[in-house]
């Protein structure tokens, strides 16, 4: 069977997925600002006739409840964006009743610039800083989650689904096998589909909450993962469905239990020798690592509206459950919010506990990596290293989503990383979500409230 030109430009995974069969659809997709795939589908035949396609600007304007933000950069006239395929991007939809590939694709203005808000952009926009230093960040995702029971009533609390023995599944079962095994089916599938998508999974465990799991995956390129990020998310929403349970990726979905995280692992290379430039040449820690750690010290808190970019995000960062809600930094301490994992030199990095799995992750690599990148070029030294338990720290974060956005958008320095016109868009996004918040009354309020007050 004769394959169009451009099938010999994907990754092999994807190729091998639709070797000797006839591929029906392209679905041709960007992530907007809240991470939500946004694109056109269309028959694989007309996608070869085409090298690209368009979307209007306003899709990065979209609040996560379908509204839309007003536009700080001009009116509201939705221009077209250009978007062309990203071919390296090309992965497996393995869970449809066709054969369908998916493709991410970058997004440019009418005059070929990159625009400046599309959050892709943005974090190649972070890496490009380093690599104009002669650096290459590498990082390492952590991803957090829940299975849960079906959900169609959002007026009903989120339970744990049910597993294979009949019960709900349990809470504080952290690392146990039998826990995962309860819903193991449904891991079968995530393995199933990432295989079929050509990712590699460093290895899936039982969190502590009910029903709560966490899929690490391998240091590499922060776009690349990113990617992976965005693609595993659907991946897993789509094997949940298959069994008859939701997953969610929300920072707190369950009262009582433990968050859901995205830990950011980071290191940085050297472009010229290879050298992880965390560790010198015999081993030891170098300036620049201390360097790294004071930067996401001093401004982690401008980068909060991005690892924690909703109202729900901040119920996760709770004293003693499970989430640091601190800066402090400590080696093989996982109460302080930047850890040292224990690692050989060729290895050492710093770990961001903060931000949480409802981050997009392009926005959430971006921020982190801004921090880091910042307290290079400003070459500070963190504070002494935390030796106790650092959950008895004072709060240092920004704790409701309008006090993160402020401190965003009065950071200079973040602004100058991430770009003046992305934080005004962001922040205008994130203010009318919180608006809408602010708007809804919740059980507590009627049932504390209605007649005591």
């Amino acid at each position: 069977m004769t394959q169009p030109e451009w099938i010999a430009r994907i990754p092999n995974a994807a190729q091998d997925y639709i070797k000797d069969i006839r591929l029906d659809e392209v679905e041709c997709i960007v992530a907007d600002i809240a991470g939500v795939a946004r694109g056109k589908a269309m028959p694989a035949s007309k996608f070869a006739r085409q090298d690209k396609f368009f979307l209007p600007n306003s899709i990065f304007l979209q609040t996560i409840t379908g509204e839309w933000a007003d536009n700080p950069t001009g009116a509201f006239t939705e221009p077209d964006m250009i978007l062309t395929p990203d071919f390296s991007t090309a992965t497996a939809a393995p869970w449809t009743a066709d054969y369908t590939v998916q493709v991410i694709h970058d997004v440019f203005d009418q005059a070929g610039k990159p625009v400046p808000v599309a959050p892709r952009n943005v974090l190649k926009r972070v890496v490009s800083l380093y690599e104009e230093k002669g650096w290459k960040p590498i990082v390492a995702p952590e991803m957090e989650f829940f299975l849960v029971a079906r959900n169609i009533d959002p007026n009903q609390p989120i339970i744990p689904p049910m597993g294979r023995s009949g019960r709900r599944a349990a809470a504080k079962q952290a690392y146990s096998m039998s826990a995962v095994d309860e819903y193991g089916k449904v891991i079968d599938d995530i393995y199933d589909f990432a295989e079929a998508q050509g990712f590699e999974i460093d290895g899936i465990l039982q969190e502590g909450g009910a029903g709560q799991i966490e899929i690490n995956l391998n240091h590499g390129d922060p776009v690349a993962l990113a990617d992976e990020i965005f693609y595993f998310k659907r991946l897993i929403r789509e094997a949940a469905l298959r069994h008859d349970c939701f997953a969610t990726f929300m920072a707190k979905p369950i009262e009582g239990e433990p968050g859901s995280a995205m830990h950011i692992h980071h290191s940085v290379v050297d472009l010229k020798t290879g050298q992880n430039i965390f560790s010198d040449e015999r081993g030891r820690e170098t300036p620049e690592f201390m360097h790294f750690i004071a930067g996401m010290q001093k401004h982690l808190p401008a980068a909060v509206a991005l690892l924690a970019p909703y109202v729900n995000s901040y119920r996760r960062y709770v004293p003693d459950f499970a989430a640091p809600i601190n800066l402090e930094w400590g080696r093989d301490n996982r109460t302080t919010g930047l850890r040292v994992p224990i690692s050989g030199p060729e290895a050492r990095r710093i770990e961001n506990r903060l931000a949480g799995m409802d981050c997009n992750p392009y926005l959430g690599i971006a921020a982190s990596l801004a921090c880091g990148y910042l307290g290079l070029i400003e070459a500070e030294n963190p504070r002494a290293e935390c030796l106790g338990d650092a959950y008895m720290s004072e709060d240092e974060l920004p704790l409701t989503l309008g006090d993160a956005l402020d401190i965003m958008v009065d950071s200079e320095p973040m602004r100058g990383v991430l770009g003046d016109e992305f934080v005004s868009v962001y922040e205008s996004v994130k203010r009318n979500e919180y608006k809408e918040f602010l708007q809804v009354i919740s059980p507590w309020e009627r049932e504390h409230l209605l007649l005591n007050v």
